[in-house]
């Protein structure tokens, strides 16, 4: 078995005589950061893995500058999944689930029944854009594949694997008409790539390198394979926004919120369990315009 490099990565491929690009995607690290802050049982570890693994693979598909949030919602066991990766390739991600729900190898849908799924792209310039999925599919991979079908973009495919150590996942994408301008052609080629991207398995895509699962499913084809790019596990929480939410409450509610925790108010991060401690002082500070770090030292 190849060894994985040692960075979680993205990694683009190109078929040079077909219009369509590919990507894949390979989560160590930041999977076991993410599942390291919450005990999360076998079969939700799995989900919050391939939604990891989508979020990586659309960071590197659409094109822009700020924060992509993929949030599912049901009224099942999983009443939430949520994953957030930046344009810097900074990933963090949550679930919610009822433990007493959840049976060993139960699917998506067992898990999620009536579920949907929510793709923001937050820019730091210009609107916020919100498309929404019913997660109706077999699993996570169809149901975000059908989003681009029902979007009207270029064809577009996911196969998205985890099992709790390692998040997988590979896209293929049509490209606009450049090397095959016929339509039967154009058509019957892009089938050809899914058929045989459909022919990987789990245990392949889960313990094999992007070289070898390219040439085991495309040997007969023309493939280029770019650089790696990297990705990382890094919470967006700070002192100074969880100042800010105590900021949004008004001095009077503050200071009450203060006195009825006995002095000091903690604001956990739910993502990655961070805790920030504020009290009477540092609110007088914050509504002073004093800034977010205690007068006596810094304390999370």
């Amino acid at each position: 078995m190849h060894e994985f490099p040692d960075i979680d990565f993205s990694q683009r491929f190109i078929f040079d005589d077909s219009d369509t690009r590919g990507e894949l995607v390979a989560l160590e690290r930041s999977y076991a950061e993410v599942l390291a802050k919450h005990p999360y049982p076998e079969p939700v570890a799995q989900l919050l893995g391939e939604l990891m693994a989508a979020a990586a693979l659309l960071v590197g598909t659409l094109k822009f500058d700020g924060l992509l949030i993929l949030q599912a919602r049901s009224s099942g066991a999983v009443p939430l999944l949520m994953v957030e990766c930046s344009s810097e390739r900074e990933l963090r991600g949550i679930a919610r689930y009822d433990e007493s729900l959840i049976t060993p190898g139960a699917g998506l849908q067992d898990l999620m029944p009536d579920g949907s799924l929510a793709l923001t792209i937050d820019p730091r310039q210009g609107k916020r854009y919100q498309g929404i999925v019913a997660l109706d599919g077999v699993d996570l991979a169809a149901s975000l594949s059908s989003y681009f079908v029902m979007s009207e973009q270029l064809g577009t495919r996911f196969w998205l694997k985890a099992d709790g150590k390692r998040a997988r996942g590979l896209l293929l994408q049509q490209l606009p008409v450049a090397r095959l301008p016929d339509q039967d052609e154009r058509a019957a080629s892009w089938e050809h790539l899914l058929t045989l991207a459909d022919t990987l398995s789990a245990e392949e895509m889960l313990s094999l390198d992007n070289e070898t699962i390219l040439h085991r499913l495309y040997h007969q084809e023309v493939v280029r394979l770019f650089e790696v790019q990297p990705l990382q596990f890094r919470c967006s929480c700070s002192r100074e926004r969880s100042a800010n939410a105590l900021v949004s409450l008004g001095l009077e509610d503050a200071l009450q919120l203060v006195e009825e925790h006995n002095g000091s108010v903690e604001i956990d991060c739910q993502f990655c369990n961070q805790r920030y401690l504020f009290d009477a002082a540092d609110i007088a500070q914050l509504f002073a315009g004093g800034g977010v770090d205690s007068p006596s030292d810094t304390r999370h």
